[in-house]
């Protein structure tokens, strides 16, 4: 017992003894590298600074988007209370959450197809999503029969290619084509002399949306429906119609709602029962119109009125009056603009008016 008790002294008097020396070594070493880094700190800050500064960037340029994409916060606090404005200082209709959801990227300009084995016009229009006829005007065939290596024009829309000549204007090539020049309007790469009186320019080509060829009368072209106001007449979805015309076009990827004309002005009445979140008058885009919130999901616009009736926050009945038909905004003549939107996308009207 004795032995290990002196043994036990001993190594508590060693490993203090150790510990010290040890604990002093590294208080000398710490002082040394203190002061050189004092001396040298001019020199190496720079450095130190500028390496820190591309190891945060570069962190930052990686890291980021993975962070933002994965971050479920993100979502919650982008979302924007509803709520109904007295007034309206400052609008712009096409600056909004509104998006139509299309399968493909939109074209705005003709592009050469050449002709492979296999093909034929009805599977190159197929591809392309526009009528048969539309490819043969823009390439002036007679007939369906074509060849490989042949390169064909391929119109970006459904309808007749027009080269601007002397006195031509929106409303002659419309009735030369068999079309409503709202429609020439409507697509969005049309470019005008003057966005006022929509005027062009010798030489342009001019897209003319579902334009016909006469003397080649195509298969796809419907007569125009008309469409009936059945005061209290409930279509898909508990919408009627929200006036009475003829139909001048209806809903495309770049126009997704109906137009609906009719000379005599005649009123325009709520689709659906709701709250009118917007009434007033812009000098482009849809005009004088009023939006209708049917808390439920669902908006309807009924753009071009000649008059408003109704104002921001009432409350109006299905098949209530709100305004007249009318040509005002980025129009070419008397007709109602009617859109159906969901969840702040726009929805082909037809879907909900069968």
């Amino acid at each position: 017992m004795y032995d290990l008790k002196d043994f036990l002294v001993f190594l508590k008097d060693y490993l203090f003894t150790k510990l010290t020396g040890w604990g002093r070594g590294f208080e000398r070493f710490k002082d040394v590298i203190v002061a050189f880094l004092i001396v040298k700190r001019g020199k190496y800050s720079t450095s130190f600074l500028n390496t820190s500064f591309i190891i945060l960037l570069a962190a930052t340029v990686i890291a980021g988007p993975v962070v933002i994409e994965n971050n479920p916060f993100i979502a919650i606090f982008s979302q924007q209370p509803k709520q109904y404005q007295a007034a309206v200082i400052s609008y712009n209709p096409y600056e909004s959450v509104l998006s139509t959801v299309i399968s493909a990227k939109p074209r705005d300009k003709i592009v050469d197809y050449t002709v492979v084995s296999g093909d034929t016009l009805e599977t190159i229009a197929k591809k392309f999503d526009i009528s048969v006829d539309t490819i043969k005007w823009a390439n002036d065939l007679k007939s369906d029969t074509i060849k490989p290596d042949q390169v064909l024009k391929i119109p970006p829309v459904t309808g007749v290619v027009y080269k601007v000549v002397s006195g031509d204007n929106i409303y002659t090539i419309a009735k030369k084509y068999k079309t409503d020049p709202q429609n020439i309007v409507n697509f969005p790469f049309n470019d005008f002399a003057d966005m006022d009186t929509f005027s062009l320019t010798v030489g342009q080509i001019l897209y003319v949306p579902n334009g016909v060829i006469e003397e080649e009368q195509p298969k796809y072209y419907a007569t125009q429906f008309v469409s009936q106001v059945q005061s209290g007449a409930r279509g898909s979805s508990n919408f009627i119609w929200p006036t009475s015309g003829i139909i001048t076009q209806y809903p495309v990827w770049y126009h997704m709602a109906l137009d609906i004309a009719n000379p005599t002005m005649p009123p325009v009445i709520a689709s659906d029962n709701g709250t009118v979140s917007y009434a007033g008058c812009i000098n482009y885009g849809y005009g004088c119109h009023i939006i209708i919130d049917h808390d439920n999901g669902y908006q309807t616009l009924y753009g071009h009125l000649s008059s408003i009736g109704v104002s921001i926050g009432q409350s109006v009945g299905q098949g209530q009056q709100i305004g007249v038909m009318g040509s005002t905004g980025r129009s070419t003549g008397t007709h109602l603009h009617f859109e159906i939107r969901s969840g702040g996308v726009l929805e082909n009207p037809l879907s909900y008016l069968k």
